[in-house]
């Protein structure tokens, strides 16, 4: 009997780690899917920022 209590506590102790473990990851996935559009619209603008500034550059001057 006593094995079977200590099982059954085990079980709900690793339970609550494991449901952690999960709402982490799930998390963790969400952050990266919403930080998505930021990054390729950071590289968009570091692309259109770095031809406006070669185009500046290749200008002969007068």
């Amino acid at each position: 009997m006593f094995k079977f209590l200590f099982a059954l506590v085990a079980l709900f102790g690793l339970s609550g780690c494991v449901v952690g473990t999960v709402v982490g990851t799930a998390v963790d996935v969400a952050v990266e899917v919403v930080k998505v559009p930021f990054k390729v619209g950071g590289a968009i603008v570091d692309v259109v920022s770095d031809d406006e500034e070669e185009a500046e550059e290749s200008e002969p001057e007068n």
